[in-house]
């Protein structure tokens, strides 16, 4: 039976508690069909929903709190229904149904697990439609009681339903209020209390200090896939771990933090091993994984080298490689996608340079990987569908994130040898990076790196010779355009295309650059255009001077 908002309002005005229910009920039910509200209705919503507000704050039957609560989420919907719920008042009342109270008006009993999963869906539709209802939150210490419960993640009072809307409030409320997240970061140890609560999910057990396995599974070389609720889980913990870790690979970290982010890095060590039911929902866990893994100090990285090897394991120079296998198959697989490469894609790149920049057993592992020994020299380095090839294509790519991400990767695994990487990619494409490092006219980043030599392959010690740098593959040779002028007809063509880059200089086409002092690109005035100009035919010619005089 369809019920107007009238119809309702005064069946609530009523104050009987039946009558609301079964009033409520046809609401809920209608709206939840087919969610659409009439224009001009606004009012009214407004006056149901602190109708509503003002039965919550009564005695009810667990019935009623629940009609009362689903009504609420579905009005919070609209961003026009929010005013009655966004006020310190509202909020308090949906904290306290939601079992999360802090200070006056908690009530000792422990209500209804549908009453609490209701007021907690509630609470996240207004904390992410209303900013007041945020900084209401903040104000009533929200954060410490989903802190509260977190510290329960072992208890089994609580249902899947009640953990995955506590930690998704969770993960709201730090993403939108700065504040909140430091609160819990800092004051409320939100990095071990996430690490445990995310222990507990994937139910660990610690045959070693930082070494991982699944409880039951210990010494298994292949994991069962997690449950979808376990995953669901996961994904929300390694959601709020990366809002509150957001800033630590930026500032220094004491030893008990480097512990705690260590034990934490085992864990998502043990997330990247792990897969869920279904690919996407394996490559989405994997995903939120990367994310934070980039969050991580980068000392700690080494924990995704840590554990032992074991039979079926990947091993290089002694070290475990699965991790790292598994990072660069990740990888390659969202570079093969192409789609938003800036957001899907540079969090992997980004954690492989590093990752290989700190650790040598990792960077020689990518470069077998990446950069085997060179043979193909007739193409160039961004033709074909290998690895490389498909990172220096970035390295031109649209977005400066992208290409500076791709190249630095590539520059690393080259030891940021100048030389050596324009070997693997030619310098058009090498350009970009060594400009703006400084590096144009060759040498080396200073790093920390082995002195171990390239070993060129018998392919390309026969073609280095005759392999054009720019391009970065041989060339076939071509003519000289000008054999058979004068020296009188070659210094006229070459002032002639002097006069029209000086044009276009002057219009603002083009700007001229030079190679300053500290190796870095720097602009090339007029004057300075013609004087490089004038000295190079005056060399020039001073030459066939001296030639012919001898």
């Amino acid at each position: 039976m369809k019920m107007d908002l009238n119809a309702i309002i005064e069946k609530m005005e009523t104050g009987d508690q039946d009558a609301a229910l079964t009033a409520l009920q046809t609401f809920n039910k209608e709206k939840s069909q087919c969610f659409s509200f009439t224009p001009g209705e606004e009012e009214d919503r407004e006056r149901l929903g602190e109708l509503v507000l003002g039965f919550l704050e009564r005695d009810l039957q667990p019935s009623c709190q629940l009609a009362c609560l689903e009504t609420i989420r579905i009005l919070s919907r609209d961003k026009k229904s929010l005013a009655p719920f966004a006020t310190r008042h509202a909020m308090q009342i949906l904290i306290r149904h939601a079992g999360l109270g802090q200070g006056e008006g908690i009530t000792p009993e422990i209500p209804d697990l549908e009453v609490i999963v209701e007021a907690l869906k509630c609470l996240c539709n207004i904390v992410f439609n209303s900013e007041a209802a945020q900084e209401a939150g903040a104000e009533l210490q929200l954060i410490v009681g989903l802190a509260e419960r977190l510290k329960q993640c072992r208890e089994p009072q609580w249902n899947h339903d009640v953990r995955f809307f506590d930690l998704r409030l969770t993960f709201l409320i730090t993403a939108l209020r700065v504040d909140v997240r430091a609160q819990l970061a800092r004051e409320l140890r939100g990095v071990s209390l996430l690490s445990e609560a995310l222990d507990a999910t994937l139910s660990l057990c610690w045959p070693d200090t930082y070494e991982v396995a699944r409880a039951g599974f210990d010494g298994c070389s292949e994991l069962p896939p997690l449950g979808r609720q376990e995953t669901e889980r996961a994904m929300e913990i390694l959601k709020i771990l990366f809002n509150v870790t957001f800033d630590s690979n930026r500032r220094e970290v004491d030893e008990e933090e480097a512990a705690t982010y260590r034990h934490l890095g085992a864990i998502l060590r043990h997330c990247i091993m792990s897969t869920s039911e279904g690919e996407e929902r394996t490559e989405e866990m994997h995903s939120h994984t990367v994310n934070l893994l980039g969050n991580l100090p980068l000392p700690c990285l080494d924990v995704l080298l840590m554990p032992k090897v074991q039979q079926g394991s990947i091993e290089y120079m002694g070290v475990n490689m699965d991790a790292v296998k598994v990072l660069l198959e990740f990888m390659e697989k969202r570079l093969d996608r192409g789609n938003k490469l800036k957001e899907t894609l540079l969090p992997s790149l980004n954690l492989l340079t590093e990752s290989a920049r700190i650790h040598r057993e990792t960077r020689k592992f990518l470069r077998m990987k990446v950069l085997p020994p060179l043979r193909d020299v007739k193409n160039r380095p961004e033709v074909g569908n290998a690895l490389r090839n498909k990172l220096v294509r970035l390295m031109t790519h649209i977005d400066t994130d992208v290409k500076h991400c791709a190249a630095e990767l590539l520059f690393v695994l080259c030891k940021e040898s100048v030389s050596r990487f324009i070997k693997y990619t030619g310098y058009g494409n090498a350009a970009g990076l060594l400009a703006a490092r400084g590096l144009m006219r060759g040498g080396r980043d200073p790093g920390h790196y082995s002195e171990d030599e390239d070993s060129d392959t018998e392919e390309y010690r026969e073609a280095k010779p005759h392999i054009n740098p720019v391009t970065g593959r041989v060339e076939e040779e071509q003519p000289n355009p000008m054999e058979g002028m004068t020296e009188e007809q070659k210094e006229y063509e070459a002032m002639k295309l002097v006069n029209m880059f000086d044009k276009l200089s002057r219009e603002q086409v083009i700007q001229p650059m030079k190679i300053g002092a500290d190796g870095k690109m720097t602009s090339l005035e007029p004057h300075e255009f013609h004087y490089l100009a004038s000295q190079q035919f005056g060399e020039s010619n001073n030459s066939d001077s001296d030639s012919d005089t001898n």
